[in-house]
């Protein structure tokens, strides 16, 4: 081995062990500092252009593996406390373009929750049922119940993506014709916006994170789908299909983002052309979230400290 690959080695070693060393003090404003960086917050003269795709670092996987890790741990940590105190709840948002990788952030950032205290919801087209009512009536069902984290692999934010890009799909929703206007989508907006507020007023925090990879990492994804057997079942021509309509999605998600992300109800745009690095800026803002709660554990009266303690007395006198 070289002399630069040994001391490369070592330097990597050094910030494994570093790592572990982290309290937990330390890993929260790491957190904090690191996904604010991808954090919109309420600023209204955002643009998706110029937002980076990628990561330019050139940190190890192993490392980049370990800080996952952590990560998960700490959410793992946390969210039980979330659940015992059973007083807030999380809404996680995911939306992206095809093989962004929501799927693969929620299985990695999520491994380690309770599932008792996690609920994954996933919306395609609207069945007949669903268009029976307003837009956000399907989504309301699944909202998460107290103490618990709700996560919604897409969501309502499609009626102002999808049916935008495509707007024969409004003229079928079963809408009245002489509310749809040319201020349809503020409209929407707006409807957003206060049902999130509504939310967080409840309890209820929103974190909606949008996974934004570029469209030569689509391709290249979307090609090892078709090479991999394995990964046939997970692409269509219709996926293929939507990419012409790529700058259209990018002017309906700079336009939701910029409506519709509040200092309370944030939209974070994360660079998922390398999964790793998107599922750590995911696992950080979620971390963030939850420690501005001031989560603790149910206080135990002193009365029932003592009946407590008579019952570990008891099980200790037992005999065999």
């Amino acid at each position: 081995m070289s002399k630069n690959n040994k001391k490369k080695s070592k330097d990597l070693e050094s910030d494994s062990n570093d790592l572990k060393k982290i309290t937990k003090k330390e890993l929260l404003h790491r957190a904090k500092k690191f996904s604010e960086q991808y954090c919109v917050g309420d600023d209204k003269d955002f643009t998706l252009k110029g937002k980076p795709t990628s990561h330019d670092g050139n940190e190890d996987k192993s490392v980049v593996k370990e800080t996952l890790k952590m990560g998960v741990k700490a959410l793992a940590a946390m969210q039980d406390t979330l659940y015992a105190q059973d007083k807030w709840s999380v809404l996680l948002i995911f939306q992206a373009m095809d093989a962004a990788g929501k799927d693969g952030a929620i299985k990695h950032v999520m491994s380690g929750i309770n599932p008792q205290g996690c609920q994954v919801s996933s919306f395609k087209g609207p069945s007949s049922e669903e268009l029976d009512h307003d837009y956000l009536w399907r989504c309301q069902k699944h909202l998460p119940e107290r103490g618990r984290i709700g996560i919604f692999n897409r969501s309502y934010y499609e009626e102002v993506l999808v049916v935008r890009v495509h707007e024969q799909i409004l003229k079928g929703q079963k809408i009245p014709e002489k509310l749809i206007t040319k201020d349809i989508w503020e409209n929407r907006f707006e409807d957003i916006r206060n049902f999130e507020r509504y939310l967080n007023r409840n309890g209820t925090i929103v974190i909606k994170f949008f996974l934004n990879i570029s469209k030569e990492e689509q391709k290249k994804r979307f090609i090892e789908r078709v090479d991999n057997p394995d990964k046939n079942w997970k692409f269509s021509a219709a996926d293929a299909k939507e990419r012409g309509f790529w700058d259209d999605y990018m002017h309906a998600y700079e336009e939701l983002i910029k409506n519709t992300s509040t200092k309370k109800s944030p939209w974070y745009v994360i660079p998922a052309d390398n999964k790793y690095y998107a599922r750590i800026v995911i696992a950080s803002a979620i971390i963030h979230a939850l420690d501005e709660m001031d989560l603790e554990y149910p206080k135990v009266s002193p009365e029932k400290i003592a009946e407590l303690n008579e019952v570990k007395k008891a099980l200790l006198n037992e005999k065999d």
